[in-house]
């Protein structure tokens, strides 16, 4: 039993020794590998994992039309199924990112756990010189799993074949390929779950996507109207000497834009009228089928969700690099993160601007406009209502760079924010709701 322990021992030993050329070789092959598969039996495995994926997508893609299909027509419970699906990206999102740091922590400790067994790259040698005194000549090295090593060495001391002499040694070598082991199991599960997490993810942008479609399908022939008010809106765009100057000309000269500026002004007057109390106040996002803001804007305040899940990058008042300070505020965000409505209001301008890449102005009544811009695409339209935290557009790749990722060399889509009234900046730091700006601000 003794012989058999020890030559378990060198043969684990042996397996940690470096090749000519390399340290160790852990994490490879299995000591006893199944038979290889043969070229078609690999192509057919291919062929049925691609065909139960087709089938599946096919199936969720019916069962996502037919959804859609039962609440186009009614106003409220699609709007409220865009917010709901835009709120569970968001949450993915944030889900793959944290799993991701932590994928990112584990794979330190596992190439410090390496590290820590190459420096013993001697003590290891050593006993298995010691070993080969003994009067056992070990077998040919091996490439085997680090977790089998681990075993052997075990197994060996458990049959007491170790010297005194030599247990101290190996048990640090068995706390450092535990180390290993532990720490490769948990890579290999948060990979299970990013995995899952992305199919999530996916799942609910097709979803996402095809409810935006059928919003803008429901606004019918408005469509055509729309896309003459955006080749309108591109020129006054140029024409335009800064952000106060486009929104008047907007105004002023565009028709669908005018429009939502009226309705603007009706919905102030409407609700200068009414004695707001507590609760319409405290809940005044409640309501799917509004066509128009429930309270004032300016009782907002400390209730508006962010547009985009993301990181705080520059505040209001923050030097801006530029010898002067932050007019808005500068948040980089997820890959293709879906944008979404702050508050209730009315496409004021939806296109591209100077640097900024794509801009949406949205006209929240009495006298406020709030700026969003860095958007890969906008998918509203001029004069169009939108309710606070229905998707108006999505960031990018990070790959097209507007002004300000230029200036801070962001690789990262960045979003910039900014809010105004009567025609000044203002900062936006008090209308965010507190567990929103907590999240931005890390």
């Amino acid at each position: 039993m003794r012989g058999e322990g020890r030559r378990a021992l060198a043969l684990a030993l042996l397996a940690a020794l470096p090749a000519p050329t390399t340290l160790l070789a852990l994490a490879t092959l299995p000591a006893r590998a199944d038979p290889a598969p043969t070229p078609l039996d690999q192509k057919q495995t291919e062929l049925r994992g691609l065909q139960d994926t087709i089938d599946a997508t096919a199936a969720r893609r019916a069962a996502l039309a037919n959804e859609i299909a039962g609440i186009e027509a009614d106003h409220a419970k699609l709007a409220a199924a865009l917010i709901e699906t835009t709120s569970k990206v968001n949450v993915s999102q944030a889900k793959v990112a944290d799993i991701e740091k932590r994928l990112d922590t584990l794979g330190e400790r596992e190439g410090a756990a390496r590290r820590t067994l190459e420096s013993r790259k001697a003590v290891v040698a050593e006993v298995l010189a010691a070993l080969q005194r003994m009067g056992r000549k070990p077998p040919p090295a091996l490439l085997v799993d680090p977790e089998d090593v681990l075993k052997a060495i075990r197994t060996s001391m458990l049959l007491g074949d170790l010297l005194p002499a030599m247990r101290s040694e190996v048990e640090r070598l068995v706390v450092d390929l535990t180390t290993l082991t532990e720490a490769r199991k948990a890579v290999q599960a948060e990979r299970r779950n990013l995995d899952a997490e992305i199919a999530s993810l996916n799942a609910e942008r097709e979803r996402l996507s095809a409810l935006v479609e059928a919003r803008q399908a429901a606004l019918g022939k408005a469509q055509g109207a729309m896309a003459d008010e955006a080749e309108k809106a591109k020129r006054l765009a140029g024409e335009a000497g800064s952000l106060k100057d486009l929104i008047g000309r907007m105004e002023r000269d565009d028709a669908a834009s005018a429009k939502g500026a009226a309705a603007a002004r009706q919905s102030d007057a409407k609700l200068a009228a009414i004695t707001p109390d507590a609760g319409l106040a405290a809940q005044p996002f409640k309501d799917p089928a509004r066509l128009a803001p429930a309270v004032a804007f300016d009782k907002t305040r400390g209730l508006l969700p962010m547009p985009v899940s993301g990181a705080l990058l520059r505040g209001f008042g923050d030097d801006d690099g530029l010898g002067g300070t932050e007019k808005g505020m500068l948040l980089a965000t997820p890959v293709t993160a879906p944008v979404t409505a702050p508050a209730d209001g009315w496409i004021a301008y939806a296109g591209p601007y100077r640097s900024f890449g794509q801009l949406l102005i949205l006209n929240v009544g009495s006298g406020y406009y709030i700026v969003l811009a860095g958007m890969d695409r906008i998918n509203v339209g001029l004069g169009q209502f939108v309710l606070a935290g229905e998707p108006i557009g999505a960031m990018g790749d990070g790959s097209a760079k507007t002004a300000a990722a230029v200036a801070l060399g962001a690789a990262q889509p960045l979003l910039y924010v900014e809010f105004r009234k009567d025609g000044a900046t203002i900062d936006p730091g008090p209308w965010w709701a507190r567990p929103e700006l907590q999240k931005v601000r890390g």
